[in-house]
């Protein structure tokens, strides 16, 4: 290789090094947690080949479009030719638009990366592995006994990527106060038709039901979860002494009870998905 194509070369690395720190630096306090060492590892290998690549197989024709053409030299143009070597670039020095070409393309590389729903559940809910969750108003559309009663389980379409995605790593328990076995039936058979059930992470055992609130408090209390997400906050006030972290759901903006109690106006607008 020529002595000013090695110049080129060391300037080059010098200029991608410092601006790869900077960018590596935001992107790591950005998506420290969604991104492991080998997946950074591989952005910043792949950005730097495409970026010596690319300023090593440039058009040589195009490198001498930007070289300035030299002139005979006369005695009437002394003095434009003192002006064009003032002017003209060292060699082996980038122009200013070289840079910022070796910029563009590693930033093409370092945008910052948008996390899947999966990584976004399991950072959110702090990578708690068990989680338990009231059914009615959080995941069916009705919010009382009485309601459901009254009529068919449906489950939430919104809700139902996030359920499924929580039940890929937490065990999840669901449970619910219901005035009689017909209503126990038709939860039941909601999440079935849902598909709730054929993903594997959600077995209909893990569905309970119980006469009383209370009844709910037990449940949780015995099972001692990471999580636990619910509509009623005299409960979550109760269980705030004895569960980790908790989702309080409300369409209204309620003041914050407690440090570990969280609270969202639905569990898919807690994960950001509407």
């Amino acid at each position: 290789m020529a002595e000013s194509s090695k110049e080129e070369l060391i300037q080059l690395i010098k200029r991608v090094g410092a601006y790869l720190t900077l960018k590596m630096s935001n992107l790591l306090s950005i998506s420290l947690r969604n991104l492991d060492s080998r997946s950074v590892g591989a952005l910043a290998g792949l950005a730097l080949a495409v970026v010596f690549t690319w300023r090593l197989f440039r058009s040589p024709g195009a490198r001498q479009r930007r070289q300035p053409k030299r002139q005979a030299p006369t005695t009437s143009s002394s003095g434009d030719n003192t002006q064009l070597n003032a002017t003209a670039m060292p060699t082996g020095v980038c122009s200013p638009l070289e840079d910022l070409g070796a910029q563009n393309v590693v930033d093409e590389f370092f945008q910052p990366v948008k996390p899947t729903l999966g990584q976004i559940v399991r950072q959110k809910l702090s990578e708690g592995r068990k989680v338990t969750c009231r059914i009615l108003g959080v995941i069916l559309e009705e919010s009382s006994p009485e309601e459901l009663q009254a009529k068919q389980a449906t489950v939430k379409s919104s809700v139902l990527e996030v359920l499924l995605e929580i039940t890929k790593f937490c065990d999840l328990y669901l449970m619910e106060r219901v005035l009689d076995e017909d209503s126990e039936k038709k939860v039941i058979l909601a999440l079935e038709n849902a598909g709730v059930f054929t993903s594997g992470g959600l077995v209909k055992d893990k569905v309970l039901f119980c006469s009383t609130e209370n009844g709910r408090t037990s449940f949780v209390r015995q099972l001692e979860p990471d999580w636990h997400i619910d509509t009623n906050p005299e409960i979550t006030s109760q269980l705030a002494r004895f569960i980790k972290y908790q989702l309080h759901i409300s369409p209204v903006r309620t003041e914050r009870t407690a440090s570990n109690v969280f609270s969202s106006p639905s569990l898919e607008q807690f994960f950001g998905c509407v």
